[in-house]
């Protein structure tokens, strides 16, 4: 089993057979920008000790990633590596974890069960999400024992009390995800004003703040969703409950669509419609195209601002970054709504409640849009800690024609590479994995197709073909000039 150790990446893209594994070079040149290959691994593309850097990864990443996100399909998977990535590049700190609560009801047994699913899902120890789970399901027991008890019953008060603590827990969950928006919005510009410019790749090393993280995380949604009107639109799934894509979205101009139907209040409707924006070409016959700038989103594992009241799910009116959500939680139309109605985690348990609305409704998307030919899924910040998606990706490369891109940061528990040795499909999984490979700076800066539809490109190298099979044409053949000298 492949395991990261410190600087080490993890590269496996176009022609590679296997993952080739990448260790810091020895130069002068930045630590994280120099590499050679790692003791004992051998590849088709460089050689034993040879030092290199972005230049030559490059050539094998940019032209690779700019072709599958030309597939017929394209989706992008979005974990809570991306929000960490522009959380950083705006403060420059690290973002707030989901930390474990305490309990007092019951505190033992919630411990103790929380830590066995975390053992299950191979982390150290359980976090919120865990707890949650353990005490939805606690909680229902109790409602269940209590029914047939006295008003004075001790599994009553046991239930009034773990309900107490659970609407507590949320709202200080939702309050820790409001803390990450804010910190993003209110941080300073730093010396972000002159954008991300490859060409000047020193100075944008050094671009820290709000404008320069917006600018990279524009740069990272346009990469993907400059599709051109001939193809099917991009799909954006994620797992985050924080609004981090919705509001990169917003700055880049990008339409998203969703399930939801309304503008004060929007309501989640489980018919789902294609509503879609095209465009018919000027000059051109036949069916019109898709609209430029417009992507599709599902967020699988619900968000800050969606509230579930009088059986309805609705996205509520909730200002990024906001102090604190129990105002808007007492507007027209969600009375009696409280912590306890947030649809921020899949309520009690994610791989449980997928069968149940609206969380069917969602896997019922993902599985639609990646489950077919000619997709590619790229995956980045997703951990494959989640089962209920793992299974779906796996059955998505039961198709030949489908392809899986996993970028990320780091594998801290190894559940990525167990992922890619369990799948055995390595000819439909392209790795970039590590420290430098899958930062997001860069990501835009190196590796990145380029954020824009962009038909001068292609114009000018078939331009530069013809006239380069012109000359050859027109040149003459050496041998013959040499006859003719000696004939003279």
């Amino acid at each position: 089993m492949m395991r990261f150790e410190d600087g080490q990446q993890i590269i496996k893209t176009r022609d590679d057979p296997m993952p080739v594994t990448l260790v810091r070079g020895d130069s002068s040149l930045e630590a994280n920008e120099c590499f050679k290959l790692a003791d004992g691994v051998s590849c088709s593309w460089a050689k034993d000790n040879e030092e290199f850097g972005p230049e030559k990864l490059r050539e094998r990443i940019e032209p690779w990633l700019t072709a599958l996100c030309q597939s017929e399909h394209l989706s992008l998977l979005v974990g809570s590596g991306l929000t960490h990535a522009v959380h950083g590049l705006a403060t420059d700190r690290p973002l707030a974890g989901m930390n474990a609560q305490e309990f007092q009801t019951l505190k033992e047994e919630i411990e103790i069960e929380a830590k066995r699913i975390a053992a299950q899902a191979r982390r150290d120890s359980g976090n919120i999400e865990d707890q949650i789970r353990v005490v939805n399901e606690l909680l229902r027991g109790l409602e269940i024992l209590a029914a047939s008890k006295a008003d004075d019953a001790p599994e009553r008060k046991q239930a009034e009390d773990l309900r107490q603590e659970l609407s507590e827990a949320l709202e200080s969950f939702a309050a820790s995800i409001l803390e990450g928006e804010r910190n993003l919005a209110s941080a300073p510009d730093g010396n972000g004003n002159e954008g991300v410019n490859r060409a000047q790749s020193e100075q944008v090393k050094k671009v820290k703040g709000r404008v320069a993280a917006f600018n990279y995380l524009v740069s990272f949604l346009m990469s993907f969703a400059s599709r051109s009107g001939t193809r099917d639109r991009l799909h954006i799934f994620t797992t985050n409950y924080d609004r981090y894509i919705e509001v990169g979205a917003e700055v880049a101009g990008l339409r998203l669509i969703d399930r939801f139907i309304g503008t004060l209040a929007p309501i989640f409707r489980a018919s789902r419609v294609d509503v879609d924006l095209h465009y018919n070409p000027p000059g051109i016959r036949g069916e019109p195209r898709y609209l430029e700038g417009v992507a599709r989103f599902t967020k699988l594992h619900g968000s800050v601002d969606w509230v579930h009241c009088h059986g309805e799910i609705r996205r509520i009116g909730l200002p990024f970054g906001v102090n604190d959500i129990a105002p808007y939680l007492q507007a027209p139309g969600l009375k009696g709504a409280t912590a306890l109605h947030l649809m921020i985690y899949p309520n009690p348990a994610k791989d449980v409640e997928t069968l149940f609305y609206p969380y069917s409704e969602l896997f019922r998307d993902f599985a639609a849009a990646i489950c077919r030919p000619n997709n590619t899924l790229i995956c980045y910040g997703y951990s494959f800690g989640d089962e209920h998606i793992n299974r779906i990706i796996e059955d998505m490369l039961t198709i030949p024609s489908t392809h899986l891109v996993i970028i990320s940061y780091s594998d801290p528990l190894g559940r990525i590479m167990r992922t890619y040795q369990r799948l055995g499909r390595g000819a439909q999984v392209t790795l970039l994995l590590g420290n430098h490979l899958g930062d997001l700076k860069t990501l835009v800066d190196h590796y990145l197709p380029k954020p824009a539809i962009d038909r001068t490109t292609f114009r000018m190298a078939d331009l530069l073909k013809a006239r380069f099979s012109a000359q050859v044409q027109e040149s003459p053949d050496p041998s013959a000039e040499n006859k003719g000298g000696a004939l003279s």
